[in-house]
């Protein structure tokens, strides 16, 4: 058996046949290929993907009709084509088949290939673009028209739990880097009529899906079209995750604190489609985004939800108190140590400074050595193979906290201060969040060393304003709190009972404003008296 490529044997042969022919068959030859709509898109196709190994060109010959098989090896479900296309009874002579026009050919199509999606298109192009999604495309001599039939690829990650947003109590299927799957979890939620799928490719040489999904007669039509807008004017090479997505969409504006919400979870993007949000998935990430998002959603788990109402309000209250945990602890011990020390009880003074007497730095720089070090071990834990990452930051931290402290380079009330603050960066439902205030712990810290207690509130005070400022997709981002809406705060640092939630965000300025109709809580019903006697 003969190693060449399919196109290349095709190739050779068609230059042979013309070799041996005579003048006038030449003549012929060079017409017959000329007017032939399979050798144009196989020259084209040629012209196209090169000598590439995965590309199969292949002779068929279906109802007395000359055609040919095109697809690429690496992007198609090969089990599929062969129960599809490659079964007997597809290659079989019919008669009653007119394959020379466009009825015939659509009346073949529907016989054949009518539960699985065909397409018939018209141009070279159309055909590039369906084989790089995964179709495999016939083409007959005699009529240009050509049937695609997708049948991508179905070696894919399954389904499993989520890996940075885990829940207790909710559902445990998370989304993975095949968009379509992902467009069916969603959809299994929201069995609706008016949820709509808007499907871009996005990336000059990627040409990646990109999905933007919502309610329709519920969404913001203006927020949705300026989503279609900033989607539609990006311009770049390559797209491979949503990250890439929410950098080019996002108000341009130079900040720290993320503006679009990203999520693994298909309950809570299905959750937000229906309060009026617009989600975005990419193919190729399991991480979706929404917009627009404000301040407040980063502190809402899709659990609360699933919960009691009074333990998802003091679990929510547990994670604001967290976020200024990790914000302002380190930054007062560095201000109050240099500046306010009359601040300090003073028997909890005396034990300070009995622990700091042997220290050689000063406090802000011990709280910069070991914030420092514990980020170093984060991304250690992180990087190293599963299997001893997690062992090697836990042993890590212990031991260079205790050889640190027993040394004098640091104190024990640092090592405290560090590990509560990095427990409590990690009660924020979403990564990024707690990304940024790293970055926002670390600008508090020197600043409390110049400037005391007096900088931390003036970097505090910066922030608010800074936060005030921005916007997602037009939306004002501490809203419901700035601008205030008493009408909103049913679920913002508290939440009201499920039936108590009849609105849906008034900063979306929805189509319809009323999510449910109202209702109550259910009331035990009159005691009965016991039979007599």
């Amino acid at each position: 058996m003969t190693s060449e490529k399919p196109f290349v044997r095709v190739r050779r042969k068609l230059k042979e046949a013309k070799n041996h022919a005579t003048s006038q068959d030449k003549k012929s030859l060079l017409v017959e290929d000329e007017c032939n709509p399979v050798h144009e898109l196989k020259e084209y196709i040629l012209s196209s993907f090169g000598q590439t190994a995965d590309l199969i060109m292949e002779n068929v010959k279906i109802a007395e009709n000359e055609g040919m098989l095109f697809y690429l090896d690496s992007a198609i479900d090969k089990s599929q084509l062969q129960q599809t296309l490659l079964n007997k009874h597809t290659y079989q002579p019919n008669s009653h088949f007119d394959l020379k026009t466009e009825e015939g050919i659509r009346n073949y199509c529907e016989q054949m290939f009518g539960g699985a999606g065909y397409k018939l298109v018209q141009t070279a192009d159309e055909v590039i673009k369906e084989m790089l999604n995964g179709s495999f495309t016939i083409a007959f001599k005699s009529f240009p028209l050509f049937i695609c039939i997708g049948m991508p690829n179905s070696n894919l990650r399954q389904v499993t739990e989520p890996t940075s947003q885990t829940v207790i109590r909710g559902p445990k299927d998370s989304f993975v880097e095949a968009s379509s799957i992902n467009l069916t979890l969603i959809r299994r939620r929201i069995r609706n009529a008016n949820l709509r799928f808007e499907e871009f490719h996005i990336g000059n040489e990627t040409k990646t899906q990109v999905y933007i999904g919502y309610m329709n007669k519920i969404a913001n039509e203006k927020i949705v079209e300026e989503v279609r807008k900033r989607l539609t004017n990006i311009n770049v090479s390559a797209i491979f995750e949503s990250g890439n997505i929410e950098e080019l969409i996002v108000d341009k504006t130079l900040t720290v604190f993320p503006l679009a919400f990203n999520t693994e979870r298909p309950d809570t993007v299905a959750g937000q489609i229906l309060e009026g949000k617009i989600c975005i998935i990419v193919d190729g990430t399991p991480f979706a985004l929404l917009v627009p998002a404000v301040f407040t959603d980063f502190f809402i788990s899709s659990e609360d939800y699933y919960h009691h109402y009074s333990i998802s309000s003091f679990l929510r209250l547990i994670r604001y108190i967290s976020f200024m945990i990790v914000l302002i602890v380190p930054s007062a011990y560095v201000g109050i140590l240099t500046y306010h020390a009359e601040l300090v009880p003073t028997q909890l003074l005396i034990k300070i400074m009995a622990q700091r007497e042997g220290v050689p730095f000063p406090a802000v720089v011990e709280v910069l050595i070991m914030e420092f070090t514990f980020e170093i071990l984060r991304e250690a834990g992180i990087r190293m193979p599963r299997a001893v990452g997690q062992t090697v930051s836990i042993v890590g931290a212990l031991v260079i906290g205790q050889a640190a402290a027993e040394a004098g380079l640091i104190s024990n009330l640092m090592v405290i201060i560090v590990a509560i603050t990095a427990t409590a960066n990690f009660v924020a439902p979403v990564y990024s969040l707690s990304a940024a205030t790293r970055i926002l712990r670390l600008i508090l810290i020197p600043i409390a060393g110049f400037l005391g207690l007096y900088g931390v509130l003036l970097g505090l005070v910066v922030m608010v304003a800074h936060l005030a400022s921005l916007r997602s997709f037009g939306v004002p981002y501490l809203a419901p709190i700035a601008p205030l809406s008493i009408k909103d705060q049913r679920d913002v640092f508290i939440r009201f009972p499920y039936w108590g939630m009849r609105r849906r965000p008034s900063y979306l300025r929805t189509a319809e404003p009323i999510k449910q109709q109202k209702t109550g809580s259910n009331t035990p019903p009159d005691m009965q008296r016991r039979n007599d006697g």
